[in-house]
């Protein structure tokens, strides 16, 4: 019988959730199954801030800071619309969302943490 014990400081680099199983030799998220092992380095957390300094985290809402055209076309989002539930990825554009039912990506310094 092997001992399992559960960790919270651990995130899955999945799923970047923290109700992670600890193993003898791996780690397993009891959310999403996944296992890798440990002497895997941790993943360098990424910090991505707002335009006022603020840390944002996945589930965060945001507002935007001004009016953007979305994708070159003559759409406009306004300045102070909000987006739920933000999801945060590496590249360029830092933020996962919909707005007004559009999926978009938007870089950090364009929102604030509502």
């Amino acid at each position: 019988m092997t001992e399992t014990i559960r960790m919270t400081n651990v995130p899955c680099p999945a799923c970047t959730l923290e109700d992670v199983l600890s193993h003898a030799d791996h780690w397993e998220c009891s959310t999403c199954g996944h296992e890798w092992p440990k002497d895997a380095a941790p993943a360098a957390m990424r910090i991505v801030k707002d335009a006022h300094g603020n840390v944002l985290t996945a589930g965060d809402t945001v507002a935007l800071i001004k009016d953007l055209k979305v994708g070159g076309g003559s759409q406009v989002l306004k300045q102070g619309s909000k987006a739920k539930n933000i999801r945060l990825v590496d590249g360029d554009h830092e933020i996962d969302c919909r707005i007004d039912g559009v999926s978009l990506a938007l870089k950090a310094c364009f929102v604030k943490k509502a």
